[in-house]
């Protein structure tokens, strides 16, 4: 390959997110595995993956976890770069916990419906109507806006942090209206919300639900409580991506109907193999499950390229990255209980 082709490819960058190399021979099956794996060893790099990600890449990985897990993770490495798979804001709070290390996430453009949908400056004006109020808000959003807040919360450790808060103050919640309204009911207290939602979890259909659970009298459905209030009230279960995964395995149950995303399901089968596992139905009946376009952006072809050149590189600026880094650090200091 041409140096020429590569600089065109990097030059594309902002516009395709991921490195556009079609002249490259990128080996195919177990080689791509084991091409992965040198360069992790050569580099001496960690991969880091979530739940939500396509099953080969969540095999590959060092450490596959949920949001607050994969935070942990990113803190403590003594890698030289860490290799995010997952969407945009988690490789964002690698670097923010990481300045010295070198991120890389193999598509920038796996972002989040949440995180595109609430801003720095919306929370600063809803600081200014609401002077008294502190600002926690869900991790899946962009650094400016964890740069507004006053602590940040993974779906783990929302209600814990919640509960842990002045009750002299009121709280902003943002960008997650569903999951607000429900930690609301769980803490009794009254949050000023956000009106956001994540695309994912607002698919699932409630009548189609309320059949797969007449069609299963003997399953249990368990939920996310990004999910809307109708589909939250048919569960068994609520909980955190974490959380739904230890229920599975360790309920005695046999059947479980899963309403998140179904990138957990993998997982969930390698834990439990004996038990039936049924996605949610979604209001498209011509998809049988609710899956994140922007998880899945990630491959494994972009996975070595990104390690092979790492790029595309994530930088914050140190005023903006020093900022955004008090509200993390203040949620991981009050999750230290939770595994």
């Amino acid at each position: 390959m041409s140096t020429e082709t590569l600089e065109k490819a990097k030059s594309t960058l902002p516009v395709k997110g991921f490195l556009d190399l079609k002249d490259i021979d990128i080996p195919q099956g177990e080689e791509l595995v084991k091409a992965i794996l040198q360069l992790k060893e050569e580099k001496n790099a960690v991969i880091l993956a979530h739940y939500y990600q396509p099953g080969e890449i969540q095999d590959i990985a060092d450490f596959l976890g949920d949001s607050l897990q994969l935070a942990r993770q990113a803190k403590d490495t003594d890698a030289d770069m860490i290799v995010f798979c997952g969407v945009h804001f988690m490789a964002e709070a690698a670097k923010i916990l990481n300045p010295t290390k070198k991120v890389v996430l193999p598509d920038t453009m796996a972002g989040c419906s949440l995180a595109d949908g609430c801003s720095g400056e919306g929370l600063r004006k809803m600081r200014e109507q609401h002077p008294n109020a502190l600002i926690a808000t869900y991790i899946n959003c962009n650094a400016e806006t964890k740069a507004e807040s006053d602590i940040i919360v993974t779906s783990s450790n929302a209600e814990t942090v919640i509960e842990a808060l002045p009750t002299d103050r009121s709280i902003i919640f943002a960008p997650d209206k569903n999951l607000g309204r429900y930690l609301s009911k769980k803490t009794g207290r009254d949050m000023i919300l956000w009106d956001g939602s994540c695309i994912v979890h607002e698919a699932f259909s409630m009548e189609r639900i309320a059949q797969q659970l007449a069609d299963n009298p003997d399953a249990k459905m368990i939920a996310h409580p990004e999910s809307e209030e109708a589909v939250l009230k048919l569960a068994h279960f609520i909980g955190s991506t974490s959380a739904l995964l230890n229920f599975v395995e360790q309920d005695d149950c046999q059947k479980f109907i899963i309403a998140t995303e179904e990138g957990i399901l993998h997982e969930m089968r390698k834990r439990a193999p004996h038990k039936e596992l049924i996605p949610a139905l979604v209001f498209d009946e011509s998809c049988n499950c609710s899956e994140c376009f922007y998880m899945k952006r990630n491959t494994m072809e972009k996975l070595y390229l990104c390690m092979k050149y790492e790029l595309p590189e994530i930088i914050i600026e140190e005023e903006l990255r020093l900022r955004a880094l008090k509200p993390i650090e203040a949620m991981l200091d009050l999750s230290k209980s939770i595994k």
